[in-house]
């Protein structure tokens, strides 16, 4: 049985990891509320450019272009998204066991984002072109950028047939989503009921294509990263509730073990100064 003095110890144990949580919990929520004002603000940006990229498809002429034109699929480009540390509950299981199901029989080269992604897909024996780790929340436009850049080039020079995102998707704080997008070639959006009226393109349909999918590639990575960064906090948050709640229920209990201990020390001084006493008369 464990001494009053071990209690009292893990009392102070568990009530230092309780602060630790409490800090952990007030640091995600902080996050969690300016990411998901930029995610907010980012969603009908890409949502309206996917829908421009969309509606080029419709035109018989875009079925030229590379990036609409399908192509014997040879290798499958993904970039997932992870965080590079855990207390996130399901967060990173839930989007890796995505995009490993979505891998089957693909021949497939990863960018993972987050060490976590690294971590697992090599366990796995996958084929990790790049990883990537510790990006900072500030710089997540223009990493996205630049990473659209370079899977636009694997895709033009055929080092990849297909790209695809692997992210999780925010539906509300205590709900997200894994999802595994494909980004190219462009899936083309189905006409309209009686058709699309015909539209000029100047100068020409390619131009604007070669124009729009820079912006396209550019905000799909961004609004994913601003989706798996929001939901990450969101998860991080409901874990440190979860564990801070467990830390009190813990201290609660502990506490009720060592003035239970202690009583029961009382009780037994008292009856050996009392038996004492009644020995002595």
């Amino acid at each position: 049985m464990a001494s009053m003095k071990d209690i009292k110890q893990r009392i102070g144990n568990v009530k230092s990891t309780a602060q630790i949580i409490k800090a952990m919990d007030t640091i995600a929520s902080t996050k969690l509320h300016k990411i998901r004002a930029q995610l907010e603000g980012v969603r009908p940006i890409y949502r309206d450019i996917r829908r421009q990229a969309q509606e080029l498809g419709q035109n018989p002429e875009a079925g030229k272009n590379a990036f609409y034109a399908g192509r014997e699929v040879k290798h499958s480009l993904y970039i997932v998204l992870t965080s590079d540390r855990g207390f996130a509950g399901t967060y990173n299981a839930n989007v890796l066991s995505a995009a490993l199901h979505h891998m089957e029989g693909k021949n497939e080269k990863i960018l993972t984002i987050g060490s976590k992604g690294q971590e697992f897909f090599k366990k796995k024996g996958k084929n990790i072109l790049r990883d990537i780790s510790g990006l900072p929340d500030s710089q997540m436009y223009y990493d996205s950028e630049r990473l659209a850049k370079w899977m636009t080039e694997q895709y033009l020079s055929s080092e990849a047939d297909e790209l695809f995102v692997a992210y999780t998707q925010l539906e509300n704080v205590l709900s997200y989503t894994a999802k595994v997008e494909r980004l190219l070639p462009v899936q083309t959006a189905e006409a309209p009921e009686g058709g699309r009226p015909e539209r000029t393109y100047v100068p020409d349909l390619d131009t604007v294509i070669a124009h729009i999918i820079p912006l396209y590639m550019h905000m799909s990575l961004f609004r994913a990263f601003s989706e798996s960064g929001t939901s990450e906090q969101a998860a991080r948050m409901v874990s440190m509730n979860a564990a801070g709640k467990n830390a009190s229920e813990l201290i609660e209990d502990l506490t009720m073990k060592y003035n239970r201990e202690r009583q029961a020390a009382i009780t037994q001084e008292l009856s050996e100064i009392i038996g004492g006493a009644n020995f002595g008369m």
